[in-house]
Formats: C-alpha cells, structure tokens, sequence
C-alpha cells in the first residue's frame, strides 16, 4: 500500500484520540513510536494490516469502527486537500463514486506500484447501485466507511451495506 494510507490513519489517530495513542499503535505494530511514513513510500499490506488492528486495540474499537472512521476521515478531511480537483470534478456522491475506477486506473499507470483496488457497476434501479470491489487485499469494510465518508461529504443521505467480501449496495437518496 502506498504511505499515503498510512499518513491518512496517523493524522487520524494523532488529531482525534491523541498522539500519544497513534504511538502506542506504532510501538504495538512492530514500529518506532516516532516513526513517519513518508505518503509516496510502499508498505507491505500485512504490515499496515497488523498497524491498522494494533490501531483498533489501543483505541478500543472494532474493524469495523475503525474503518468507518477512517473513510470519513480519507473523504472529508485528508483526501480533498490532495485531491481537490476530483471532488471539483464530481458535483454529487453518485457522480463521485462513478469516477472512481476511473481514478484508480488512472492511478496504476501515473504511480510506481500503486495497486489500489477496482470497481464495477451495476444498477438495481434508479437508485441503487452495487460497487464490485476487486482486489487482493480484501478491505471491504474499508469501502463502506468511504463510500458513507462520500454521503457526509456530498451531505447526501446514503443507504451503504456490504454484500459479502466483494460488494457494495449504496442506495442514494430521491
């Protein structure tokens, strides 16, 4: 995974539970308590995998908890400042999500070893979407918490439920 990842789950760990906690989920997961990640490094999966649920130890959570957080967090707070121009591009959560394949396609090409996941659509009806996920790294949870992170960030009421290890159901609001 790309350090970007990992910057995000520091600045969330370090301005929501304090930076105290973010050190002790470093030091838990096998890391210097000081370290830094810089955002274009790669990480082993595994590794940000065991910092991710030494994460949810120190802070008392769930897998699933922590991934909610850490959608809203990437959608609303972390990701518009690097990524401006995609959510300029986007005037609604549908055409948001829409555009993400797209970007992580874009993304293998433009980024050395960047393998970020893909998705597929299909429509149920008019309002109702399943998002296919397709990737090794099996972070389904991880894609309801940005998918619902994409709701607050629009300020558009979604319906989002995981359906199995690989799919998404987001029903948009009329």
């Amino acid at each position: 995974m790309k350090g970007a990842i990992v910057d995000c789950l520091q600045a969330l760990v370090s301005n929501k539970f304090g930076k105290d906690k973010w050190g002790k989920a470093l030091e838990m997961g096998g890391y210097d308590p000081k370290k830094m990640f810089l955002v274009t490094e790669d990480v082993e999966d595994a590794k940000v995998l065991r910092l991710v649920d030494s994460v949810c130890k120190v802070l008392n959570i769930s897998l699933t908890q922590a991934a909610d957080a850490f959608g809203e967090y990437w959608v609303c707070e972390y990701a518009p400042k690097i990524y401006k121009a995609y959510y300029q591009a986007a005037p609604s959560a549908k055409d948001f999500l829409l555009k993400m394949d797209e970007v992580h396609r874009l993304t293998t090409i433009n980024i050395p070893n960047a393998q970020p996941p893909r998705f597929k659509y299909e429509w149920l009806d008019n309002r109702t979407m399943v998002m296919k996920y397709e990737s090794k790294r099996g972070l389904i949870d991880f894609l309801v918490g940005l998918v619902k992170g994409v709701g607050k960030h629009y300020k558009e009421n979604l319906l989002v439920s995981k359906v199995g290890n690989a799919s998404v159901k987001v029903v948009f609001a009329k």
